[in-house]
């Protein structure tokens, strides 16, 4: 009943007391709930596809701009001045523009993917690696098919995607079992090795 008036109160956008967002942070995934971590992650992720846009962008501008010039470079002082006025120009538009694109492509994976993790977490009733790993492979798989992969990019991004879900997923899971909260895979494990111990001392 009083998850179910805390559902109201969000529906209502009236804000939760302490104690519930206590109660929230504490059964959510790295103790944040998903309110807050989707956009807190896609946030980061934008901000390190904009860093790393941001630096190879400019690299390859000041290089496109020194190919496109080499047959006419400046004689003079005046022309030189010009020269590197509008090299500066064309590198800091060139790396804005790369790490625009770089970081909203990844800000957009990064909230499908944990858009997607909440959601197998829901549907399966228990937060664990599995559902990491599905939400992984699922978005991979998304992007492969908008990008129009070959076979052997889709199964190389696939393999990739895979890793991460597993890295990342084991990662949360340890933290999980650190703070106390349960896992469901593991959660299982210990009942199916229980069994046999209840068994054995109900046969004495």
């Amino acid at each position: 009943m009083e998850e179910v008036d805390r559902a109201r109160r969000r529906s209502r956008g009236t804000t939760l007391t302490r104690e519930e967002y206590a109660e929230l942070s504490k059964g959510s995934r790295l103790s944040i709930p998903p309110l807050l971590r989707i956009p807190a992650a896609a946030i980061t992720a934008f901000g390190i596809g904009m860093t790393l846009g941001l630096a190879h962008g400019s690299k390859m501008a000041g290089l496109r701009f020194r190919a496109e010039h080499a047959h006419r470079l400046p004689t003079t002082t005046t022309g030189w001045y010009l020269y590197h006025k509008s090299k500066n120009y064309h590198v800091a538009f060139g790396g804005v523009r790369e790490g625009l694109k770089l970081g909203a492509k990844l800000g957009v994976l990064s909230t499908a993917l944990f858009c997607a993790e909440n959601l197998f977490d829901v549907y399966r009733g228990t937060q664990d690696l599995l559902s990491t790993v599905m939400a992984s492979l699922a978005v991979a798989g998304g992007f492969s098919l908008w990008n129009r992969f070959s076979a052997a990019e889709t199964a190389r991004t696939a393999k990739k995607s895979l890793i991460f879900g597993v890295v990342y997923g084991g990662f949360q899971d340890i933290i999980s079992l650190a703070r106390g909260r349960p896992v469901g895979y593991v959660t299982f494990i210990r009942k199916q090795i229980g069994k046999p111990m209840q068994d054995s001392k109900t046969t004495r």
